[in-house]
């Protein structure tokens, strides 16, 4: 992430900003050294959610200094695929049987719905308008058809006042409308781009256009 440091660092857009890259390109790293710097869980959660099963999180965000616009969001959440199994475990923990936790989650526990439901349950019941929220990959728990479900309350959201920040390999999430998209190439610097000129957006456009061709290219060397 020295790029950054070097550019000073970069305005997030007010409605949401998708950050694209290869795997080990650090994206996941700066969506959770954002979080950190906001005071949110780094294993995922809220400010008020905190518990630690193992720190894994970088150093990056106990150096990382976010800048706010005046005002300030009513709610804020950090979402990571990796660790919303144990985020589900605390939630019903700190629950204790009351219900009164986890009616801002639906009303029943994370549990005892897929991991891609459960997804799309946070989003539904705990986001809402003005809010500011981080997520990290969220696609890895969802179906092309809940990635569209979670594309629709996002925009929705967002029309509503809400703020967010997706570090995502999704090219349906990379268009929601009206994202700003930082592409982080390989060797970490990073720059905007357009949708179709995201490289994620590019390589699956190229696969879903001619997938015979692909494998052939993919697979030359098994033959």
């Amino acid at each position: 992430m020295r790029s950054i440091q070097t550019a000073g660092g970069f305005d997030l857009s007010p409605g949401v900003t998708a950050i694209a890259g290869e795997n080990g390109s650090g994206k996941s790293t700066l969506v959770e050294a954002i979080a950190v710097a906001l005071g949110l869980n780094p294993e995922g959660g809220s400010r008020s959610l905190r518990f630690s099963t193992r720190a894994t999180e970088s150093d990056l965000g106990r150096y990382a200094r976010a800048v706010r616009a005046p005002g300030r969001e009513r709610r804020s959440f950090f979402l990571r695929a990796e660790s919303f199994y144990n985020v589900a475990t605390q939630i019903e923990e700190v629950d204790g049987g009351s219900s009164e936790i986890l009616a801002a989650y639906g009303g029943k526990s994370l549990h005892t719905r897929s991991h891609g439901e459960s997804f799309i349950d946070l989003l539904r019941h705990r986001f809402g308008p003005a809010g500011l929220y981080l997520l990290d990959e969220p696609e890895a728990a969802l179906s092309v058809q809940g990635c569209l479900a979670a594309l629709a309350l996002i925009d929705h959201y967002v029309n509503a006042g809400a703020q967010f920040i997706i570090a995502t390999h999704s090219p349906i999430l990379l268009a929601l409308p009206r994202a700003t998209i930082i592409q982080i190439e390989d060797d970490g610097s990073f720059h905007h781009s357009d949708y179709d000129a995201c490289r994620t957006v590019s390589a699956m456009r190229a696969f879903l256009d001619s997938p015979q061709r692909a494998l052939r290219y993919l697979l030359a060397d098994d033959e």
